[in-house]
């Protein structure tokens, strides 16, 4: 049978068992779908490339460390991935201060100004997008203490009449909440911070 004819699982099952053919066959048969995502966001067909390859790179190192959960979700996966790196490409070029070779130093020449530009508000949107996706998979008593103590700004003592509970369960619920968040954002390779 043809590699071609396998599903995605099927093709990630067998190049995680070596066969190396089967990668090739899932890059072919999902490149114009993922480059064409990642030209969305970055308007430019070179650094698209890049961020294609490192995107692959990446999916490869996730393969075979087992950190693909076949689901049939091989597409999506991938997109996010690539997604995610092109976000951190505008957050690291953002970070990258400019240097000009002048005769003369004057420190305010090496100083970049940040304006709220496409890239800025793309991030901002892509972590507000991620952390309320987050939120959503959070137990509803986690989630309830969460949102009223950053969102309501309300203290422990408060949400703890709120919710008709003790301040230690409300402490308890804020902790695991946390963890959990901390725990996600680890397992679905998230980046939060700008």
């Amino acid at each position: 049978m043809p590699y071609k004819l396998f599903s995605d699982n099927d093709l990630i099952r067998n190049f995680q068992e070596g066969n190396h053919n089967c990668l090739e066959v899932l890059i072919c048969r999902h490149k114009k779908s993922i480059f064409a995502n990642i030209v969305k966001v970055v308007k430019d067909k070179q650094l698209a490339e890049d961020i294609f390859q490192d995107t692959f790179f990446k999916v490869i190192n996730k393969l075979k460390a087992g950190q693909y959960n076949d689901q049939g979700k091989f597409l999506p996966w991938v997109l996010t991935i690539s997604h995610n790196l092109a976000i951190d490409y505008f957050r690291k070029s953002k970070r990258l201060q400019i240097v000009d070779n002048k005769d003369e130093y004057n420190a305010y020449d090496n100083i970049k100004v940040f304006d709220d530009c496409i890239e800025d508000k793309m991030i901002t949107e892509q972590i507000h997008k991620d952390v309320r996706a987050l939120l959503d998979l959070l137990p509803d008593d986690q989630k309830e203490v969460l949102m009223l103590r950053n969102y309501s700004e309300m203290s422990f003592k408060e949400i703890a009449e709120h919710t008709n509970v003790s301040i230690n369960t409300a402490l308890g619920r804020m902790r695991y909440a946390i963890i959990n968040l901390r725990k996600m954002v680890k397992e679905k390779d998230i980046i939060l911070n700008v």
